[in-house]
């Protein structure tokens, strides 16, 4: 994989500020390759060796936490986002609006 492509998706991810979670689409469009969601979450899922950074921010189109990693929730409430009862992000409150 592009190691500019990967940093590119990662400095965006940076910049998602804490309280508010992005999309893996949106994170696609911002970098120009809007049919590329799948391909962030790739690259997220292998962000650990490249530095630290706020993946626990980014969620899927329905506002759906990522599977298998239960710590994600918690992060997000540190920084004060509220779950759902469906354990689902209202995209409509915390949508990152850059």
């Amino acid at each position: 994989m592009n190691e500019d492509l990967i940093y590119e998706i990662l400095s965006v991810v940076a910049e998602i500020p804490a309280g508010c979670v992005a999309t893996y689409g949106q994170i696609a469009r911002l970098i120009g390759r809007e049919k590329n969601a799948r391909l962030v979450g790739k690259v997220l899922s292998m962000a650990q060796y490249y530095g630290d950074f706020p993946c626990h921010r980014v969620v899927n189109h329905a506002g759906r936490l990522t599977p298998g990693w239960p710590e994600q929730g918690a992060l997000l409430q540190v920084e004060g986002v509220e779950l759902q009862s469906t354990g689902h992000v209202n995209l409509k409150q915390y949508q990152w609006e850059c």
